[in-house]
């Protein structure tokens, strides 16, 4: 699998780092991969090598405050002074349109993990014209306490600054997803059941750093927008949405959360939406135990899809 990176310029000038997996034959199609929060794109080459082997190009790129597009171990975890998501979803729509140039006339797919989908959430909204269908990993409709989870972190910003790390706001996120999975060996149990990927997680110093609290004030923001019934109303009505997740993934509340975003999807009349729930996995699908099932599943969806 021909593997290489570039960094691409945002509309802001910043340098976007981008990671692309060609399979060794002319691609039948593209995916494009939003990581999810406090992780990076690298970590999604295993799955380029089942998507390129099935003809798929990837393209990857590490959103801003992450990965090798943090040009310093301080921008880790800190979007932008202001309008940190809109860059976001700015970013992916320079990616995408960069696919299409490179690309030109091949279907493009969105597969967005966690923090990733919710950006994918608000991308079909925007720009789903431009896209054969969507994968949603390891994501969640509007969260129980979502108000006061912001309303937290906007007090976090006046006690410590918006650049700093509120060990608060973690303890009730990151840690309060791993309490169901007491005892747990580590802080990210919740993660997968595969301890072998967790260590490799925790091992990985793009992975390993706190949240800014602006960082989770745009998070969270965007959370609460991208659920709202009138963004859900923008959708194409005839975009294929694929929600994958696990029965135990905490960020979904065990899917309830996804229940409810279905029934949304339905309400405001979107046709082609599917989705698989497996059985006692956790958050991320791509590193569970069950991860070859979830691959070959996320596969066929897509050959169906441009087929």
């Amino acid at each position: 699998m021909p593997s290489s990176t570039l960094f691409l310029p945002a509309t802001d000038g910043l340098p976007l780092f981008v990671h692309r997996w060609l399979p060794d034959e002319a691609p039948k199609a593209v995916v494009q991969i939003a990581h999810g929060l406090a992780e990076h794109g690298g970590r999604y080459a295993r799955l380029a090598g089942a998507l390129t082997s099935a003809g798929y190009a990837v393209w990857a790129g590490d959103h801003r405050g992450h990965g090798r597009t943090a040009r310093t171990p301080d921008e880790l975890g800190f979007f932008a002074e202001r309008d940190g998501w809109r860059k976001c979803i700015d970013d992916l729509w320079q990616i995408n349109k960069r696919i299409a140039a490179e690309h030109p006339g091949l279907p493009i797919v969105l597969i967005g993990h966690s923090m990733g989908s919710f950006m994918a959430q608000q991308f079909l909204s925007e720009y789903g014209d431009m896209l054969a269908g969507v994968v949603l990993s390891g994501s969640t409709g509007r969260p129980a306490g979502l108000a006061a989870m912001r309303m937290v972190a906007r007090i976090e910003r006046l006690r410590l600054g918006a650049r700093k790390r509120s060990k608060l706001i973690n303890a009730l996120s990151f840690g309060a997803f791993n309490k169901p999975f007491a005892p747990a060996r580590t802080p990210v149990d919740w993660l997968s059941r595969d301890e072998a990927e967790i260590d490799k997680y925790l091992a990985d110093p793009l992975c390993t750093f706190l949240p800014s609290v602006r960082m989770w004030i745009d998070v969270l923001d965007a959370l609460h927008d991208v659920t709202r019934t009138a963004r859900l109303a923008d959708i194409p009505k005839r975009l294929s949405i694929d929600v994958i997740a696990g029965t135990r993934d905490p960020v979904s509340a065990e899917t309830k959360t996804l229940i409810r975003l279905l029934a949304a999807y339905r309400a405001v009349g979107l046709e082609r939406v599917t989705h698989r729930f497996y059985p006692d996995a956790r958050h991320e699908l791509f590193h569970e135990i069950n991860r070859n099932e979830v691959t070959r599943d996320v596969l066929k969806w897509l050959d169906g899809v441009i087929g």
